[in-house]
């Protein structure tokens, strides 16, 4: 009896440490010692009055769209630059890289529900500093970035949406990496969604997706559930050799083939 109250007092405290924590889990900002890059670098405040950073490449006004992105979970804004330059010179895009709360220096803590914050902030400077709406913009998302770009998308539809490594659902990643005992009471448990199979399948909105087979971090098997439950299917790209964060360099012009196809929406 007394082991039983152990165990179960050990499971309990064990949930506990997973609600506070899955946040920690979830968002991992890198340390970097380079400076800051100021070229290009805009600021603006979220609705709750965090300062937020972003960068743009190209010229929003004169150019055809603007491809909003959103990085990974262990990665920055800034770190995208070289590959913001080659989708402008590719596809005539501007870019703006998205930065979240919590990372480069940026105050705050970065959350679930921030996200949605600092995704809006992003979608309402390019409207307030451009006058450009969801018909002008395209979404990008790089694995977390992914969710965060659904359900931007789920608020202010854009013209095209871009995901690269995606994942099904939160819950479907977190299964990969709890315990089948926590496995089965995650749903109750946990606070994170990204449901973006569910999204994606209401959305009047063409989804592209580009996934490497060999991807240890987001099973390439999610990646083709998400593009196969888009209502409105685009450009699907497979690069057999890809791993999780190298596709553009494995893939080649295809995928920038991929980008430029998936951007021409049409009238």
């Amino acid at each position: 009896m007394i082991a039983a109250l152990v165990a179960f007092a050990l499971l309990l405290g064990l949930l506990a440490l997973l609600w506070q924590s899955q946040e920690g889990i979830l968002f991992q900002p890198p340390r970097f010692h380079e400076n800051p890059i100021e070229t290009g670098r805009v600021s603006y405040r979220a609705s709750d009055g965090q300062f937020l950073t972003s960068f743009i490449v190209g010229d929003p006004q004169t150019a055809p769209g603007v491809l909003l992105c959103f990085h990974g979970n262990a990665d920055l804004a800034m770190w995208q630059l070289e590959w913001a330059h080659s989708v402008e010179m590719h596809s005539g895009y501007a870019v703006m890289l998205a930065e979240y709360r919590g990372y480069m220096s940026l105050g705050g803590k970065p959350t679930y529900s921030t996200t949605k914050l600092d995704a809006l902030a992003a979608y309402d400077y390019l409207g307030s500093a451009f006058g450009i709406d969801a018909t002008g913009i395209a979404y990008f998302g790089h694995s977390l970035g992914s969710g965060i770009a659904v359900e931007l998308a789920e608020v202010h539809p854009p013209q095209a949406l871009l995901l690269q490594a995606p994942f099904s659902s939160a819950r479907a990643m977190a299964r990969l990496i709890v315990t089948p005992p926590i496995a089965v009471i995650w749903r109750a448990i946990s606070r994170i969604h990204f449901d973006t199979t569910r999204v994606v399948a209401r959305l009047d909105v063409p989804v592209s997706v580009s996934h490497g087979k060999r991807d240890r971090i987001v099973p390439f098997r999610m990646g083709l559930e998400v593009y196969h439950a888009a209502r409105i299917k685009g450009q699907l790209l497979v690069v057999e050799k890809a791993g999780h964060s190298d596709i553009a360099e494995v893939a080649g012009e295809e995928y920038w083939k991929w980008i430029t196809t998936a951007l021409e929406v049409p009238d």
